[in-house]
């Protein structure tokens, strides 16, 4: 499945850096193409906190401090985290009362971080190490496309 999306983000950012819309293509192609998710998206670091990005899904949180809920953890610690419980995760933001797991991983370009690709589902579990490895090659992926 991993393979399929990541082609398609692929073809639709070849030739584009411009962020906005590549992260605005690859959050509708995640949120349409994996089973049982309500949210699909990113958050934008602006060298002080995590500021909504694209998305597709419900509203969302706007500005999310790093540190906090499994997003700004994500940011800080600079690592991919999934969850298989959100109300078990300490510190859980709930934007949307119906997510119960959710995988982040963390947007690296230069070694600066640059924000957070975020996918929640309404199922406990949802998400695996295959969820969070696929993702980290979208995110990588999504940055190789940057200016360097």
């Amino acid at each position: 499945m991993y393979d399929k999306i990541v082609l398609s983000v692929e073809q639709i950012t070849e030739g584009e850096s411009n962020l906005v819309p590549n992260l605005a293509n690859t959050a509708s192609i995640l949120y349409h193409s994996l089973p049982n998710v309500n949210w699909a998206g990113f958050y934008l670091y602006d060298n002080t906190e995590l500021v909504l990005g694209p998305f597709h899904g419900s509203p969302a949180c706007i500005r999310i401090a790093l540190g906090r809920g499994v997003c700004g953890t994500a940011a800080q610690k600079r690592t991919t985290i999934v969850v298989e419980d959100v109300h078990e995760f300490p510190g859980h933001i709930a934007c949307d009362a119906n997510s119960r797991s959710e995988v982040v991983v963390p947007l690296i370009h230069a070694g600066k971080l640059v924000g957070v690709l975020d996918v929640d589902s309404p199922l406990l579990g949802r998400f695996t190490q295959e969820d969070a490895e696929g993702l980290e090659r979208v995110a990588a992926l999504l940055m190789s496309r940057m200016p360097q």
